[in-house]
C-alpha cells in the first residue's frame, strides 16, 4: 500500500514520455548548478559579492525573456504542430547548447560570460516551446482515469532527477564545469532518443482558426477560470519574490563558506524535501481540501525560507530548503492536476502554454528580481524579503481567489468546469 502503483508504466508511450523528463530535469539541474557556481566565480574576479549576485540574476533574465516573448506562439505550436517532433527538436538544440557551454571555459573570462550568456538565450527559447508540447501530450498517451497516477510519478521523477542532478552536478565540478555540460550533453542526447522512439498517436490538426483567436482563447480561459487563475498566479507571486536558487551560489561561497559541493547539496535539499511528498502523492493522491492544502503549504513555504535566510551553518540551512521543496511540491502538485482535469483537450497547449508563462516568470523572472533584491539589500534581507512575501500572498489569496480558497475536491473543479 505504500507504494506506488507501477501500473501506469504499461503505457509504452508514458514510459518513454517519462524517461525524456527525467533525463531533461537531471540535464538542467546539472547545468544550473554549473553555470551558477561559473558564473558567479568569474564575476568575482573584478566584482563584489553585490555585483556578482546581480549577474546571476542577469543569466535568469536572459531566460525568461524568450520564454516571456515566445510561450503563447510555443502553445499555439503544441496545438497545431506534432508535439512529439516538438520535443525532438528542442532537445537536439538544447544539446547543442550544453557544447557550446563545454567550450566556454577555455576562452577569457568575458567572453566565457558571453558564452554563457548566449546559450541561456537559446535555452529560454526552447523552453518557450517545449513545455507546452510536453504538457499537451501527455493526455494523449495516457487514460484520463491514469493522470493523476502519471502527475504524481512525474512529480517523483522530477524530485528524483532533481536530487540527483544538482549532487552530481557539483561532485563532477571538481574536474571542471566542462564535464558537467558534457556529461549534461550525453543526458539530453538519450531524452531526443525517449522521446523519438515513443509511440504517441498521430496528431490531430487545428484547422480552420487563426493565430491570434487560438492564442486569445487560451488567455480568456484562464482569465475566466478562477480556480486555475488563482492557482497559477499564487506560484507566479511566491516564486518571483520568494525563489532562492539564484542565490545559492553566493550563500554557499560567501555566507555558508562551503564550495561547489555544498552549493550541490543546497540545490539537492529542496529536491529531497519535495521527493518525500511526492512519493506520498504518489500513494496517496490529494483530493479533499486541496484550495487548504496549496494556501497552508505556502504560509510553511514562506516560513521556512526566513528560516534559510538566518541560518549560517549548512545542515540548518539544508534543513530549511528541504522544508521549501517539500511545502512547494503540494502547491505544483495541485495546480497541475488543476490543469490537466479541468482543462478541455483541445486547449491543453494554449492554456499549458499561458501556465508556463507563470511559471517561467516566477522561476528565471525571480532569479533577476533576487539579483537585483540583492545588489541593494544583500542576499540575506533578499531572502527574507521573499518569505515575507510568500505570507503575505497565502494570506492575501483567501481572499482575492475566495473559489480556489474553498475548492474542495479535483474532481468537482474538473466537473464545473466541463459544464461551462
Amino acid at each position: 500500500m505504500l507504494t506506488p502503483s507501477l501500473d501506469i508504466f504499461r503505457h509504452q508511450p508514458y514510459r518513454h514520455y517519462w524517461f525524456m523528463r527525467q533525463s531533461l530535469s537531471a540535464a538542467r539541474q546539472m547545468q544550473a548548478v554549473a553555470i551558477g557556481w561559473q558564473v558567479y566565480d568569474v564575476a568575482r574576479e573584478t566584482r563584489s559579492i553585490e555585483e556578482s549576485a546581480l549577474m546571476l540574476g542577469f543569466v535568469g533574465l536572459a531566460q525568461f525573456a524568450p520564454v516571456f516573448l515566445l510561450s503563447l506562439v510555443g502553445g499555439q505550436a503544441a496545438d497545431r504542430l506534432d508535439r512529439k517532433l516538438i520535443l525532438v527538436v528542442t532537445n537536439l538544440v538544447r544539446v547543442a547548447c550544453a557544447l557550446v557551454l563545454a567550450i566556454s571555459p577555455f576562452y577569457a573570462n568575458e567572453m566565457t560570460l558571453w558564452l554563457v550568456f548566449s546559450a541561456a538565450i537559446v535555452l529560454g527559447v526552447m523552453h518557450a516551446f517545449s513545455p507546452a508540447a510536453a504538457s499537451a501530450l501527455l493526455p494523449r498517451i495516457v487514460p484520463r482515469d491514469d493522470m493523476r497516477q502519471a502527475i504524481a510519478w512525474n512529480s517523483l521523477g522530477f524530485q528524483a532527477a532533481a536530487i540527483g542532478g544538482p549532487a552530481i552536478g557539483g561532485l563532477l565540478y571538481i574536474l571542471g564545469p566542462t564535464t558537467v555540460y558534457l556529461t549534461s550533453a550525453a543526458l539530453l542526447a538519450f531524452a531526443t532518443l525517449a522521446i523519438g522512439t515513443a509511440r504517441t498517436p498521430k496528431h490531430e490538426k487545428v484547422t480552420g482558426q487563426s493565430g491570434w483567436k487560438m492564442t486569445l482563447q487560451g488567455l480568456r480561459y484562464v482569465r475566466d477560470n478562477k480556480v486555475v487563475l488563482g492557482a497559477i498566479s499564487l506560484d507566479l507571486v511566491v516564486v518571483l519574490f520568494g525563489g532562492v536558487t539564484a542565490l545559492l551560489p553566493v550563500f554557499a561561497r560567501d555566507v555558508l563558506m562551503t564550495d561547489t559541493v555544498g552549493l550541490g547539496l543546497l540545490r539537492t535539499a529542496p529536491a529531497i524535501g519535495a521527493a518525500v511528498i511526492a512519493f506520498l502523492l504518489a500513494t496517496r493522491p490529494l483530493t479533499k481540501k486541496i484550495g487548504i492544502w496549496m494556501l497552508g503549504a505556502i504560509a510553511v513555504y514562506g516560513i521556512a525560507m526566513i528560516g534559510f535566510a538566518l541560518s549560517t551553518v549548512l545542515l540548518l540551512s539544508l534543513i530549511a530548503l528541504a522544508v521549501t521543496g517539500a511545502a512547494d511540491m503540494i502547491s505544483v502538485f495541485i495546480r497541475q492536476s488543476i490543469i490537466q482535469l479541468a482543462t478541455p483537450m483541445s486547449m491543453r497547449g494554449r492554456v499549458s502554454s499561458v501556465e508556463f508563462i507563470f511559471i517561467s516568470a516566477s522561476n528565471e523572472l525571480g532569479e533577476f528580481e533576487s539579483g537585483v533584491a540583492a545588489r541593494f539589500l544583500g542576499p540575506i534581507g533578499a531572502v527574507l524579503l521573499g518569505g515575507a512575501m510568500a505570507l503575505v500572498t497565502a494570506a492575501a489569496w483567501f481572499r482575492l481567489f475566495p473559489q480556489l480558497a474553498h475548492t474542495d475536491e479535483l474532481e468537482h473543479v474538473e466537473d464545473d468546469t466541463e459544464k461551462a
